[in-house]
């Protein structure tokens, strides 16, 4: 058949006309569009179409859920005023109890209690319960339809297309990790960290709160090694276009049923990691590289470990994402992936590596029951910050620290500032981690500083963008960010964000005209706590200096054995970075789990009678629950296993954790040891109070 001759009108016409058939020119009309199936955006989505609009969640990935069904797999609401957490949070939460609940599980806490307890789950349980809830909802969900381009009118955008063609709607969320839709409507934005001087925040700038490593960052011919990121210290005043560490939560288990080995990454190069080897030749008791979270169904969220000089996190590899096409972050995601299985590979057959961690590690796999449909590897990357908008409202350290309370409250944040890693340095005499900012929690407390989330800080100003909410990637500093950036918090912010959305869309308004009375109305109709928590009072004489001084032990009751008297054997380090403590400080094992660390107490029983024996640590997740702790008289041995992932009771620097009975001016040893320890094993105090029979 020969070729027909087609004009050039003719071939115009015929390109439209399967441009059309392609790209419909509406794919998707709505009320309210979220874009991004973050924790924000699936809380957005649902609490918009609980207020009566018709709502579409669109995601660019196949992935629903972010990270919160992507891996991290326990809530960081432990470190937060959980009571200030209700809405849809703690719905979300109650669904997950229970599903394990209709098959029998019971899990290790209540969400009924707002205590500091760690809730836990499986990826696969969190996947189904935010699924349930969408489809109860009527939200009309849109996977791997990334963002192409924006079409505005004026200050409103009309639409956003995709492959899909263009979705339209009267109000928009960007509830994207990246702030992806806000940067392609023309809203002004930052990324990275300010500096210390733009808003007066003593935490902004350059900060190196880790000791240096003495170890040489250089090879033979003077060039920096692998996972090096400068040479150059730099202002210490000034901000520049790094953002933390990026890395996988990654959902592991010990069980040999469920195990999948790792698979071997593309390409191992031992010498990829020789900076790694000469840390771990010059530090030997040097802790397990990843922080190891249990969870339900014998497995562990794995976690880039906060405190590590080497972790999970790739240092220095997450600065273009946000400015990737997504061709771009499907490269960079696979960096991350192979540098994870690099890793992994050289920690568990390298020889610089210590026996007890090659042995740890080898014990790890993938679980089979989770993420089947990409190999069981998590498909979420870990974003944890991007792009923050320039809205009407700026969050800095000022306004989580000092000036908590808003007159347009939307949500309560109190998750301690922290920040992990932006950058490894070599320097002629070592090599030095930079950007991480320690949790800064309230002084003798488990939580940071309580204080409102603002309407304005979620609002782009409205020359800008009159119909768009940005709650993931809101208005704050980088400091302010390194609170707000939790997934309970941006579920409250996203939350408010989708009510806001649908009034909005309903009156027929800019988002920045809404009326606060009539949105506040709604929020706390939907459960939303807008008013800032009133605290317990404090054990006596907690510290309030942020120096590590901590409860003066002659102010408690009782006999009292804090770790400065004990007698030490092995490797101990001491630290004041968690409150409360006992005296001036705390030991931990840098969980070695060697089982040679020990540390002994020797003292005299003050009466006959029964003794309630209590322990003081500091609860986290990343802490063993399995700490032997031995009382003997002679022949005499009663041994209690302390799990120190669950958290003392409110306002108590103690937790009970046995009874015994002493007879009087008997010689008695109390003994705690790291062994088969997995976590930081924790040494702060002990008190023994008598036991007191109630009056009949």
């Amino acid at each position: 058949m020969g070729k027909v001759a087609v004009s050039p009108p003719m071939r115009l016409l015929l390109a439209l006309g399967l441009l059309l058939l392609a790209r419909p020119a509406r794919a998707a009309e709505a009320d309210v569009i979220v874009y991004g199936a973050t924790p924000g955006g699936f809380c957005a989505a649902i609490a918009a179409a609980r207020e009566g609009a018709k709502v579409v969640l669109i995601e660019p990935t196949a992935h629903v859920g972010g990270v919160n069904t992507g891996g991290l797999s326990f809530s960081d609401s432990n470190q937060t005023v959980r009571s200030t957490l209700l809405g849809l949070f703690a719905e979300w939460h109650r669904r997950i109890a229970a599903d394990y609940a209709t098959r029998g599980v019971k899990l290790p806490y209540d969400v009924a209690v707002k205590n500091n307890a760690v809730w836990t789950y499986e990826p696969h349980v969190a996947a189904r319960v935010t699924d349930t809830m969408l489809k109860e909802a009527g939200v009309t969900v849109l996977t791997k339809q990334p963002l192409e381009s924006v079409e505005k009118e004026g200050t409103k955008i009309v639409g956003f297309r995709t492959s899909a063609g263009l979705h339209t709607a009267k109000v928009f969320v960007d509830a994207t990790y990246e702030g992806d839709l806000m940067a392609k409507a023309g809203v002004v934005w930052h990324l990275g960290r300010d500096s210390r001087d733009e808003y007066g925040e003593s935490l902004a700038g350059r900060q190196y709160p880790k000791q240096k490593m003495a170890i040489d960052g250089f090879d033979a011919n003077g060039l920096p090694l692998p996972f090096i990121t400068t040479v150059r210290l730099g202002d210490a005043q000034a901000g520049e276009e790094t953002v933390m560490v990026y890395s996988f939560r990654l959902c592991l288990t010990k069980d040999p049923a469920n195990r999948v080995p790792f698979p071997a990454p593309k390409a191992y190069d031992p010498a990829r990691f020789e900076l790694v080897r000469r840390y771990f030749l010059k530090y030997p008791n040097a802790p397990l590289p990843w922080d190891l979270y249990p969870l339900p169904g014998d497995k562990f969220d794995a976690n880039n470990g906060i405190g590590k000089m080497f972790s999970m996190g790739l240092v220095g590899e997450a600065n273009g994402w946000c400015a990737s096409d997504p061709a771009g972050r499907a490269k960079l995601w696979d960096k991350h992936k192979e540098y994870t299985l690099e890793f992994y590979q050289f920690l568990t057959t390298d020889d610089a590596v210590p026996t007890r961690i090659r042995t740890a590690m080898a014990e790890l796999g993938l679980c089979r029951d989770e993420f089947p449909e990409t190999d069981h590897w998590s498909p979420q990357l870990y974003v944890r910050e991007g792009r923050r908008m320039d809205g009407r409202y700026t969050l800095t350290q000022k306004d989580v620290l000092e000036q908590p309370a808003k007159d347009d409250p939307i949500a309560v944040s109190s998750f301690p500032i922290d920040s992990h890693d932006c950058r490894r340095l070599a320097l002629p005499d070592g090599v030095l981690n930079e950007g991480t900012i320690m949790p800064v929690r309230m002084p003798g407390r488990p939580h940071g500083y309580a204080y409102h989330i603002p309407y304005r800080a979620i609002t782009p100003s409205t020359s800008e963008c009159s119909n768009l909410l940005v709650p993931v990637a809101l208005s704050a500093t980088h400091v302010a960010y390194c609170s707000v950036r939790v997934e309970p918090t941006w579920m409250t912010i996203g939350q408010s964000a989708g009510i806001a959305a649908a009034l909005a869309a309903k009156a027929n308004v800019n988002v920045q005209a809404l009326d606060y009375v009539r949105l506040r109305d709604r929020l706390l109709a939907q459960r939303v706590v807008l008013a800032l928590p009133v605290l317990p009072t404090l054990p006596a004489k907690a510290a309030d200096s942020g120096k590590g001084i901590g409860i003066a032990p002659a102010s408690l009751p009782g006999l009292i054995l804090d770790d400065t008297q004990a007698t030490l054997s092995g490797e101990w380090d001491r630290s004041a970075s968690f409150k409360p403590h006992i005296g001036t400080g705390y030991l931990h094992d840098g969980q070695r789990s060697d089982g040679l660390s020990k540390a002994t107490f020797r003292f005299k029983a003050p009466a006959d009678g029964e003794f309630e024996l209590r322990m003081a640590y500091s609860a986290h997740p990343t802490r063993t629950k399995h700490l032997p702790v031995t009382l003997s008289n002679g022949p005499q041995v009663q041994t209690f296993i302390v799990d120190q992932t669950v958290a003392l009771p409110p306002g108590d620097a103690f937790r009970t954790i046995g009874t015994v009975r002493l007879r009087r001016e008997g010689d008695y040893v109390l003994e705690v040891t790291n062994k088969e320890t997995l976590g930081f094993a924790i040494v702060d105090a002990f008190q023994l109070l008598p036991v007191v029979t109630p009056a009949r």
